[in-house]
């Protein structure tokens, strides 16, 4: 489990393919100071094991899955990349929860200078809008990030200073993918209303703020 919370950016060292996975090396400094094998990284936001370290990289394994569905299958040598090391018991939850599980990719449609903030607009597809939620919670790269507005085609986060100094957004430009993983209390909440109304598991009527309330969830 991770916050959104980006404690440095790495650098993709090498990249070596095995089968239909790969082992990356991502140079980094922060994030080895108390690493340990089997400990688990989020990288641009999707989660994976540590198999080696040095002083200086780490090691770690992609799954096919994980090349296909996130932005990992197709960076480049060199590519910067947000890292976060796993939420201990005793930290402090500054973002919000974040799995590490990828949802899908968005795109970038556009960025716009807002004061000192940067605005972007991302595309993405409908199974994924269907969590996202006006001033609710969205990692993108695996930052954690609050949603301005969404529409049916995408929606827009604002980026503060702190964030684009700190992470590898602000250096992403039009038209390239993100990684995204929507607010898991949503699925959850998803799940319960579709097994409620729905049955079998299966989307059934549409989970709305009426529905929210007469179901306990908001008063």
């Amino acid at each position: 489990m991770f916050t959104g919370i980006i404690e440095e950016i790495g650098s993709l060292k090498a990249r070596v393919m095995s089968g239909q996975g790969a082992t990356l090396t991502i140079g980094a400094a922060k994030v080895l100071e108390d690493l340990r094998l089997g400990d688990s990284i989020a990288i641009d936001g999707a989660c994976l094991t540590v198999i080696r370290f040095s002083p200086s990289s780490f090691d770690a394994e992609a799954s096919a899955e994980t090349l296909r569905k996130t932005t990992l299958g197709a960076l480049r040598m060199g590519a910067r990349l947000n890292l976060e090391r796993a939420l201990r018991l005793d930290q402090r939850l500054g973002g919000h929860l974040v799995s590490g599980h990828v949802d899908g990719l968005g795109i970038i449609q556009k960025i716009e200078r807002e004061g000192k903030s940067l605005v972007f607009y991302v595309n993405a597809s409908p199974d994924i809008l269907d969590y996202i939620v006006q001033k609710g919670s969205i990692a993108i790269d695996g930052i954690s990030l609050t949603i301005n507005d969404v529409d049916k085609s995408g929606f827009s986060v604002n980026v503060i200073p702190h964030t684009a100094e700190n992470t590898a957004l602000a250096e992403k430009k039009t038209g390239q993918a993100v990684n995204l993983e929507t607010d898991m209390l949503g699925k959850y909440i998803e799940k319960f209303m579709s097994a409620r109304f729905g049955g079998g598991g299966e989307k059934g009527r549409s989970v709305d703020l009426d529905l929210l309330k007469r179901s306990g969830f908001l008063q």
